[in-house]
């Protein structure tokens, strides 16, 4: 069993049944008292993070978490089936997993699935996605000043606010984790 000396970033620990990634850590030795080890995890399912702190030399549990790059195929009506691109090995995720994802992801775009004992336990998309808007109010003349928004529509179904000029058909490049407009993408 290992030691909280071996906690690194990306490390996985098993704390309490749940998993938990490790963000960030930092080995303390006071001038008085004993090491220790300050740690930030970030929940892997539901995604929650909180500070936690561990004796040096505590045992904990390290997990094994498999992280695949893989692509989206499609929805079958009740979970989302992914593909590896090497071995060809299709993947279904739940909706539960999936969460927000399914407003950035179109077919044939790639994730990261984050795999344990072989079952699907959370899904990292990249920090930003390219999206046409599908529907937006058309602009008017003079709209072109900076600091108005209106809402548009994507192609996966999302409403997001964008920039008055923009219109039906463009390209948007969307962060992730936000959902807010980044810029405007040209072919």
């Amino acid at each position: 069993m290992a030691t909280s000396n071996d906690i690194k970033n990306g490390s996985v620990l098993n704390l309490d049944g749940n998993l938990w990634t490790v963000v960030e850590f930092q080995h303390v030795k006071p001038g008085k008292g004993g090491a220790f080890v300050r740690t930030k995890l970030k929940n892997v399912i539901s995604g929650k993070v909180v500070d936690k702190t561990f004796n040096a030399g505590a045992k904990v549990d390290f997990e094994t978490v498999d992280r695949r790059t893989m692509q989206y195929l499609y929805f079958d009506g009740s979970d989302y089936v992914f593909m590896d691109p090497n071995t060809f090995d299709q993947v279904s995720v739940s909706p539960a997993i999936m969460g927000d994802a399914t407003d950035y992801l179109l077919e044939n775009e790639n994730a990261i699935i984050g795999s344990h004992d072989g079952s699907p336990i959370f899904l990292e998309l990249p920090a930003s996605v390219v999206l046409e808007i599908t529907y937006t109010e058309p602009g008017l003349q003079g709209d072109r000043s900076s600091g108005g928004t209106k809402p548009a529509t994507l192609q996966t179904g999302k409403e997001i606010q964008v920039p008055l000029f923009l219109e039906q058909g463009t390209k948007v490049k969307v962060n992730t984790s936000s959902g807010e407009y980044l810029g405007r993408v040209n072919d």
